[in-house]
């Protein structure tokens, strides 16, 4: 696979962050996938976001499985941590990664194929267990790899390319994400910046399994008319539960001045807020079984609802369960991840 480098000069006037950085320091290589595919709109929002955030390069470490989605992080972040792995098994190799260091972000991007295919138990484990990662689906229906064959979470009728329509019921990764007991549930479209930036932060930001299903269609075998996947149909079927979404770091002054029961605020761990502005005032994105319904309700009208679908304000991540020290493993002496035998005998008496 061959890769383009962008330019390394970049203009001296161009806007930097609290780090000093531009928005170019977040970038990759140039972009291999076919023009106008929704991943690298999704690309551009999570570069977007982590230079708001003011994240370093090297707390973040990025993985991927394989597909065009898996292709999207040599586009992002090039300075930081990554690792591509193989089909269906980025969760794994991150669960592993987390173990050994819990201080970097770990931004996971998977594709619809990736993660409700093959990689379905791998995403489903990841969710139980509370990894403290971002889980982004780049979800256009199909494999666009291999010349467009339905995935998993393609609708039951939405016709191919060629005509042919889908035999099967959709799996709907928000709902199993919820049921499994993910703490953070998001859905966007790839052509909607203003929602999905913000959910974006708002899941980085998020300690605990954050999940953001965004529908990005392929733009060469997935974007016909017909197609419920396609650019055309999710605009004009776009039930967003939020009208504005806005996000505030913890670091800035917070200040709230909305009418009373035009909005909910989501306090986040570290104190950040998460600003909705509802369309919706039906919707409590605290509700597990209301996200369930609101979810099930657009979509027997067709309607495909994005925004914040659910969060909890109390779940713990992954080390809270475990009881794992606060230091990273990866920081510890060979003492202290080798005590002897005598602890290991400890060990396997407690098993017998």
């Amino acid at each position: 696979m061959s890769y383009i480098a962008k330019p390394s000069a970049h203009h001296p006037a161009l806007p930097k962050n609290a780090l000093g950085l531009t928005r170019r320091d977040y970038e990759g290589t140039m972009s291999t996938l076919c023009a106008g595919c929704g991943h690298d709109s999704i690309t551009a929002a999570i570069i977007e976001a982590c230079f708001e955030m003011d994240l370093p390069a090297h707390r973040i470490a990025k993985v991927s499985g394989i597909g065009c989605s898996s292709k999207a992080p040599t586009y992002f972040l090039s300075r930081s941590h990554g690792f591509n792995s193989v089909h269906g098994r980025m969760p794994s190799i991150t669960t592993g990664a987390n173990l050994a260091n819990r201080d970097l972000v770990y931004i996971g991007v998977s594709g619809d194929g990736d993660t409700a295919s093959i990689g379905l138990g791998q995403f489903c484990h990841a969710v139980r267990r509370r990894l403290n990662m971002t889980y982004i689906v780049m979800n256009n229906g199909c494999y666009g790899l291999t010349k467009g064959q339905f995935s998993a979470t393609n609708d039951k009728s939405s016709p191919s390319k060629k005509g042919e329509a889908n035999p099967f019921e959709a799996i709907d990764l928000c709902q199993m994400a919820i049921q499994l007991g993910a703490g953070f549930v998001a859905r966007s479209f790839s052509g909607d910046k203003a929602q999905l930036i913000p959910l974006i932060k708002a899941a980085i930001s998020y300690k605990g399994f954050a999940f953001l299903d965004v529908i990005s269609p392929c733009v060469t075998f997935n974007n016909h008319p017909t197609s419920t996947k396609s650019y055309d149909y999710v605009r004009a079927h776009n039930m967003a539960s939020e009208n504005q979404l806005d996000y505030v770091e913890h670091k800035e002054e917070i200040t709230v001045d909305y009418a009373e029961g035009s909005s909910a605020s989501i306090e986040m761990h570290d104190g950040s807020l998460l600003l909705l502005h509802k369309l919706d005032q039906q919707h409590d994105p605290r509700n597990a079984d209301a996200a369930l319904m609101t979810i099930r309700t657009n979509a027997a009208k067709g309607s495909v609802a994005t925004g914040l679908l659910y969060i909890s304000q109390d779940q713990q991540d992954m080390h809270d369960v475990l009881a794992t020290v606060e230091q990273p493993l990866n920081a510890a002496s060979m003492a202290d991840l080798c005590p002897g035998s005598k602890a290991l005998e400890a060990i396997n008496a407690r098993l017998r």
